[in-house]
């Protein structure tokens, strides 16, 4: 390792989540920067008031975050591919011992997380694959790059990929909005290998295949196949609502759960043309339609027409995407969970998700409290549920768990 690295002195105070294995030093613990001022995505060592080693990650001076911490100790370079290849290695490993890829007929299941940044050692990374083989390799990955340290070596991140994965083919999902909060430019250089028409997969069974121009994030919501399954379990002989659908997941999932009935509604033309269009490759066209539509206007209209469903799913996008956001978040999600009960059946199920940190299993409870009493419903939780296994989290780092879903009785 370079001597020539700057230094983050902790404040006191701020030490312990840190050193119990918490990844991100905030802005407010750093009490001073020494051995000049490091450039976005220089690496910089970070240690406590008594002087000891907390760890190693990437400056990013733009953000409340200034570091990610990478590494424990001193030994390890982060300036070549060893590091990633190993976690991308044992990221994989992980993935096998939960049962992924998992070739079971009827549950086949070759697209996931593969890495999940801190939940798998590589703050600022995501890696999805889609369509690998029994042993996770090939296929096509998808990534996503959310800090300037990282974009700085992205030749290592490739290498690493290829290494581990050999995919045909390495997309890049990086959003504008990363790229600017972090300071780099979005370019090609992590594109590799033949261009990707479609994303093909398969999914406990079910067949997907996402067109290039089709894409929420890296292309599809893994970390949802906890609630897919859970929605086919439930699913037999009721009338479902989809709402927020996207492409049909969790629609197709109630059509071969045995749904008499599955309405999906999307105000993404195109993501239900794609939606459409998996549910006839997998034979469930005859129960399932799917409409374009704002979801905060077409529910109101559905209650006014007389419509009712015995299962209803609300999977809005991130409506809280700081702590900041949170009071405008939690109006926000109680109006839909008031213009959702109102067309649900009597004793029939709501579902609904938030994929904010900001908004966790007791925000959503009170919005389902609130939203079902001002249509004059009661509501019973029977069921909590997260993101998917393929999604780890640091047992010190409470924010890596963002995914919250309810699903209630009402009565």
């Amino acid at each position: 390792m370079s001597a020539s690295i700057a230094t983050v002195h902790l404040r006191p105070g701020h030490v312990q989540p840190i050193w119990a294995g918490h990844p991100w030093v905030y802005a407010q613990a750093i009490a001073r920067v020494e051995g000049g001022a490091p450039a976005t995505g220089d690496e910089v060592r970070v240690i406590d008031p008594q002087g000891n080693l907390m760890g190693r990650g990437f400056w990013s001076p733009r953000k409340a975050i200034p570091v990610r911490l990478v590494v424990r100790e001193d030994t390890t370079s982060l300036d070549d591919a060893g590091w990633l290849v190993a976690r991308l290695e044992a990221a994989r490993a992980r993935r096998r011992a939960i049962g992924l890829p998992d070739a079971t007929a009827g549950r086949e299941t070759d697209g996931f997380r593969l890495l999940h940044a801190e939940g798998d050692g590589v703050p600022g990374l995501v890696v999805d694959v889609f369509g690998v083989d029994a042993s996770g390799r090939g296929g096509t990955a998808v990534v996503q790059l959310g800090t300037a340290g990282l974009r700085r070596r992205a030749r290592f991140v490739i290498e690493a990929i290829e290494r581990v994965i050999a995919p045909s083919a390495i997309v890049d999902r990086t959003t504008i909005s990363t790229a600017q909060s972090e300071g780099f430019t979005l370019d090609d250089e992590l594109a590799s290998r033949a261009p990707v028409a479609s994303l093909r997969f398969r999914e406990r069974g079910l067949v997907f295949d996402i067109p290039g121009d089709v894409g929420q994030k890296t292309g599809f919501y893994f970390d949802q196949r906890p609630l897919r399954a859970c929605v086919e379990a439930l699913a037999r002989g009721r009338r479902v609502l989809d709402a927020y659908c996207y492409v049909g997941g969790i629609a197709l999932s109630a059509a071969r759960g045995g749904a008499t009935e599955v309405q999906g509604l999307d105000d993404s033309l195109r993501a239900i043309e794609v939606a459409a269009a998996c549910a006839r490759e997998n034979g469930l066209a005859e129960r399932t339609s799917f409409l374009r539509g704002d979801v905060r206007k077409e529910l109101p209209r559905l209650a006014g027409e007389g419509a009712r469903f015995d299962l209803v799913v609300l999977d809005p996008p991130k409506l809280a995407p700081t702590r900041g956001d949170r009071d405008a978040a939690m109006k926000y999600q109680t109006k839909l969970v008031e213009a959702a009960a109102a067309v649900v059946a009597p004793g029939g199920l709501l579902a609904i998700s938030s994929c904010s940190a900001a908004l966790g299993p007791s925000e959503v409870a009170r919005s389902l409290a609130i939203g079902a009493r001002r249509v004059g419903r009661s509501a019973t939780v029977l069921d909590r549920l997260g993101q998917g296994s393929d999604h780890p989290v640091p047992a010190a780092f409470p924010e890596g768990v963002y995914l919250s879903t309810l699903i209630a009785e009402l009565g």
